[in-house]
């Protein structure tokens, strides 16, 4: 058995197992610079930063309509630019400063970290956060942050006036990103830390945390003009498959890249990785051809990234095994929440937001805390931990992130509704967002 403190500290102390990257802060003896490790470090952000330019940009960009393919493209993009932005300014202290922490103590600094690195004060060439540079370490998780508001752009697409979009993201990246990132992520002290919540890559921080943004959004927001009647097809798949085969291998960076180093975990992690992703895309291709008699581009693309989701807070402590089984499991769950779900209860999602990452990142959370035990092929539970008790510990971050973000979300898209607007008007609509916000085409007719 793993004592608990050693189960969270090991993987960046021995580079042997690793739960999450917030790992910077957990150390005990003066960190010396790895090469090795910081050539994977660097690469690893490189994709994951290709994830969303052009990953995710086209992804979803292929799935709307063709007069709104520019808008989504430019969304991920000034995204991609705004977020960086308010990293530097505010955003990496916050997240991950550990001014004021102490373990088992709850205060302020549990739910988010100091202010001692706003414009990455003490960020310097010779810096370190355990085997490479602070600023390789700091921007890897820049390109989290640029990732996860970036997600919650398809629940809305089509409808959102540009204005809106950046005042939105510029509030919830503060009062709701950053927080969910410091109390999973921030060590020893933060509130879910100290739980002992299991997130390796992400599920809570990342994809719970955008899904639900998701949802409040399409719900505040409301419908699409024409929907549900009007027909709204993808106008280019093949730029949806473009983009989620780039997801899928920028992904690699997301998971194995969050073991912060070249080491077994990474390798496993990116073994799972995978194997859940295929399985997943299996998954849902077979779910969707028994229930609409064809299998479609756009299902096993999904399944895909329904894979990678599920699979992204697991990667650090499940095996093939458990990758399989998650694999499955949020194949067939999303495709069931992206499809029947979405009709029965009429909200619109644009580009299934919520029914991939919210629903993708519950399976996979929950799912953590079972196939984490060596019995199933895991890399083992922590000392005097039970399966059960490890679920309980998870449904608790889940639970959290759920009511925190919708809630949050919910008050700051009212406040922006009744200030400047959330909405374009209805002519705009009609004429798309390419024209009536950015005053371009996508394609010369």
């Amino acid at each position: 058995m793993i004592k608990h403190d050693d189960w969270l500290k090991i993987s960046v102390l021995t580079s042997v197992l690793t739960l999450t990257p917030s790992f910077a802060f957990a150390q005990e003896t003066t960190p010396t610079l790895n090469s090795g490790d910081t050539a994977w470090m660097l690469t690893a952000t490189a994709l994951v930063l290709f994830m969303t330019i052009p990953g995710l940009a086209l992804f979803y960009g292929g799935m709307v309509r063709a007069k709104n393919v520019l808008s989504i493209l430019m969304q991920c993009f000034a995204i991609t630019a705004l977020m960086t932005v308010l990293w530097v300014l505010y955003g990496y202290s916050i997240a991950f400063s550990t001014e004021g922490m102490e373990q088992g103590v709850i205060n302020l600094n549990s739910f988010i970290g100091g202010f001692d690195k706003i414009l990455l004060s003490g960020v310097t060439r010779e810096s370190l956060t355990l085997a490479i540079p602070e600023t390789v370490f700091a921007t890897f998780q820049m390109t989290f942050a640029i990732i996860t508001p970036a997600l919650i752009v398809g629940a809305f697409a089509e409808r959102m006036k540009f204005s809106a979009l950046l005042v939105f993201m510029t509030i919830w990246f503060t009062l709701v990103y950053l927080p969910i990132a410091h109390m999973v992520w921030g060590g020893n002290g933060a509130l879910m830390w100290d739980w002992g919540v299991i997130d390796f890559a992400g599920g809570t921080v990342v994809h719970i945390n955008a899904g639900i943004a998701g949802l409040i959004a399409a719900l505040v927001i409301g419908k699409r003009k024409g929907f549900p009647t009007t027909a709204m097809p993808p106008h280019n798949l093949s730029y949806t498959v473009i983009g989620a085969s780039m997801l899928w291998v920028g992904w690699f960076g997301f998971n194995a890249g969050s073991a912060v180093a070249a080491n077994e975990s990474a390798g496993m992690a990116m073994l799972v990785t995978q194997i859940a992703t295929a399985t997943a895309a299996l998954a849902w291709m077979f779910s969707e051809w028994l229930s609409h008699g064809k299998a479609s581009v756009l299902g096993i693309a999904s399944g895909a990234v329904a894979g990678l989701v599920a699979i992204t807070p697991a990667s650090g402590t499940a095996g093939p095994l458990g990758a399989l089984a998650i694999g499955a499991t949020s194949g067939i769950i999303c495709f069931l929440a992206s499809t029947k779900l979405k009709r029965k209860l009429g909200y619109d999602d644009a580009l299934d937001v919520f029914g991939v990452h919210a629903v993708g990142g519950i399976i996979g959370a929950l799912l953590t805390g079972v196939f984490a035990a060596a019995s199933l092929g895991g890399a083992g539970l922590v000392e005097g931990m039970t399966i059960s008790g490890q679920l309980w510990i998870q449904t608790k971050g889940v639970l959290v992130t759920l009511i925190y973000t919708a809630v949050l979300s919910y008050l700051i898209l009212k406040v922006i509704d009744l200030t400047i607007g959330l909405r374009v008007n209805e002519e705009q609509e009609t004429e798309g967002l390419d024209l009536s916000q950015h005053d371009e085409r996508g394609y010369i007719l």
